[in-house]
């Protein structure tokens, strides 16, 4: 297995593979994303700030569709999805130009998994949390082939600079993609909200369960951790 770490902008990325040459293509696809991304905001602003859907015109590029179909279906505004769409175009080119067996995408936390052919040793995704919490990087999903295909998003209001009006310190959530589950993850998080831990988690599981593109969702808030749906079978970090 190939792995790769790569800054690419505010992209944060690390690619694991069975074949090199794919991961060059998937750097050159976020590469070609991101500028169609930053030439489409230069003259759509609304589509940077917004914190709802925006509706975008039919000459949009390809990633700004997908972000804002994931915004709309989390109800919240298309940049909460540009890390998962950025991952999500990266394996698609790996997947299809390269005939991958197995390709694992991670932008800054967002990622995207796909695998053709069982491999010997399964996948283990850490869940960082933060400071906040004891439970920060001690338990994590165990991805068997079953598992896959699977897109994985984490919002946090307590770790990384992205914004959030809630207060879980990780709300991880499963999709069909990245895209999806990175608003997702931002619908989630935002909805973990008041003094009562318990209570506040309740209300982040209760948003999930009403998106019904949401396959699974893990949330954490100081030590205490709620979850619901179908999810990747957790297990114990050791480092």
């Amino acid at each position: 297995m190939k792995k790769v770490k790569r800054q690419i902008g505010e992209s944060d990325l690390f690619i694991e593979t069975d074949t090199h040459e794919a991961i060059d293509l998937a750097f050159s696809a976020i590469r070609s994303h991101r500028e169609q991304l930053s030439a489409y905001i230069a003259q759509h602003e609304e589509f940077l700030h917004s914190f709802s859907p925006v509706e975008v015109g039919n000459n949009a590029p390809p990633i700004v569709f997908a972000m804002a179909h994931a915004a709309k279906i989390a109800n919240v505004g298309p940049m909460a999805a540009v890390a998962g769409a950025l991952a999500d175009f990266a394996i698609e080119e790996m997947m299809t130009k390269k005939g991958c067996k197995i390709a694992v995408v991670e932008n800054g936390g967002e990622i995207i998994g796909r695998m053709n052919e069982p491999v010997s040793t399964p996948i283990t995704i850490g869940i960082y949390a933060g400071e906040n919490s004891t439970i920060s990087g001690r338990i994590g999903f165990r991805l068997e082939f079953e598992d896959f295909p699977f897109g994985l998003g984490t919002s946090s209001a307590t770790v990384g600079h992205a914004f959030s009006f809630g207060c879980a310190d990780a709300a991880c959530v499963f999709a069909e993609n990245a895209a999806i589950a990175d608003a997702c993850a931002t619908a989630v998080c935002n909805a973990v909200i008041g003094e009562s831990v318990q209570k506040s988690i309740q209300n982040g599981l209760e948003v999930a369960k009403s998106i019904k593109e949401i396959k699974g969702v893990l949330i954490i808030r100081g030590e205490h951790v709620g979850c619901a749906g179908k999810l990747p079978r957790l297990v114990q970090v050791i480092d």
